[in-house]
Order: structure tokens, then sequence, then C-alpha cells
């Protein structure tokens, strides 16, 4: 599932080629047909984009927002009008085009159009914890919700929860544990809130550089490495599946406590 630096990076290339312009909805998927997207947002400005966690949304300056969750299967893209697909031009359910470049989103399982004022009750979207990728991270607000949450959980398990910390995935769950040194399985009531935020800030320049400068520029060092050496105690890195779905947890068990 695409995380955090996914979605900021898609924003990030985006915003150039949106932001401040007059777009045309060059084409929407069929299922969208009823709610009229080429007429209601054609002609109109993209006044800004922005993302929380694993949502990202195209604020229109009529109000009008495309809030957008990729879940396992979609994808943004940006391209040239006329250039090369991503993917098979059949998977697009959304083309916004400005000028002579476009932006597409493939597969997208969660794609709606909203009021700007329905957004901010919006209970799914209300619930979500603080945005770790956030300009400035809401320490306090991220602490409050751990310490609501069952204090017998894993840590692996509890930083995958979006209504405690969004953004983080499977990859940045073993990523953040491995910076910080602690233990996935380790309860969360063992930590103390210093460490709880120390997670986090010991992983946000990573996750901040990987969503402005691609996947590339932030590589993993434990995540999908297992049997290889720890690149910082040269042990063993080691692989299990935790929680209930069974994501596959990296970490080092020498110096991850």
């Amino acid at each position: 599932m695409p995380e955090g630096d996914t979605i900021m990076w898609a924003a990030t290339r985006m915003r150039p080629v949106l932001e401040g312009r007059t777009v045309e909805v060059a084409h929407a998927h069929a299922r969208f047909g009823r709610d009229r997207w080429p007429e209601r947002l054609g002609g109109h400005v993209v006044s800004e984009i922005e993302t929380h966690g694993k949502n990202l949304f195209i604020v229109f300056d009529h109000g009008l927002a495309l809030h957008s969750h990729l879940r396992m299967s979609g994808a943004w893209d940006v391209r040239d009008v006329g250039g090369r697909w991503r993917r098979a031009p059949g998977r697009a359910w959304l083309v916004l085009r400005a000028g002579e470049r476009e932006v597409v989103q493939y597969d997208g399982p969660v794609l709606q159009l909203m009021t700007v004022g329905r957004r901010r009750f919006d209970q799914r979207l209300s619930a979500l914890g603080p945005d770790v990728l956030a300009p400035r991270f809401d320490a306090e607000l991220y602490v409050r919700r751990l310490r609501s949450a069952d204090q017998a959980r894993a840590l692996g398990e509890a930083l995958l929860d979006q209504r405690i910390l969004a953004g983080i995935g499977n990859i940045w769950k073993a990523e953040s544990l491995w910076e910080a040194a602690l233990d996935p399985w380790r309860p969360v009531g063992s930590l103390s809130d210093a460490q709880a935020v120390g997670l986090v800030d010991a992983v946000r320049p990573r996750m901040l550089l990987s969503g402005t400068r691609g996947h590339r520029a932030a590589p993993p060092r434990v995540y999908g490495r297992a049997g290889r050496p720890c690149p910082r105690c040269g042990a063993r890195i080691h692989a299990r599946p935790q929680g209930d779905e069974n994501r596959t947890t990296y970490w080092c068990p020498d110096c991850q406590r």
C-alpha cells in the first residue's frame, strides 16, 4: 500500500502542473458519469493540493475537492499529453489536464468528490491521527492517541493504526522501529512518551526526503532485507508476520530492544 511519502511525492509532482491552473477533465471513469465531473470541475482553478497521511486532496476554487486514497492498487502519475502511459489507458480512472501536461489516477479504489465543508466533518477523515509528514508534527496529539489505545498491543501493530499516526505503512513501520532501535513486539505501554516521539523524529527526515525527492533518495535499511546484515550492528535481519493481517515485519533482534 502506498504510504505517506508516496502520496507526498505524488503531490510534489502534481503541484507544478495543476496548482493555480485552470483544468480540463480529459477523462473520468464511467462510474462517475452521474456526478458530471467534467462539467463540475472543468474550467475551474486548482487552488491547492494537500495530503494527510495516505490521503490526497485536490482542492478547487469553487469549494469542491477530490479526495483520493490509493489503498493497495492505485497510483498517481504526471505525463505529457500524448506521452507514455504508466499503465494501460483503460485503467485510468481520472485524467486532469492543464495545458500540455496532465495528471492521471490509475485503479483508484477511493476517489470521491466532496465539498470542502463535508471534508471537515467526514468521520473517517476526522478520525485520522496526526500526519507524520505535516510541516509541524503534532506530537502532543500523537501521544494522546497512542495512550488511548490498547497499551498491551505490539508497537509494530500500533504504528499501522492510522487513527494513531497517519502515513505510516508496513515499510516505514519497519524503518522507524529500526531507526529508534525498538523491538516491534514490544508492548506500547512499555515506551515512555519521549521514546514514542523519538520514534517519529528518527524517521521523519528520511520520509520527507522520499516525499520530496522520490523513493530512491531514501532506500530501505531493513525492510525486505531478511537474512542480510543489519546496517547498524551487523547481525542478521529477521522477518516474521505480525498482527491480524499478518503483515511481514523486518527487524534486527540484536539491536532493537
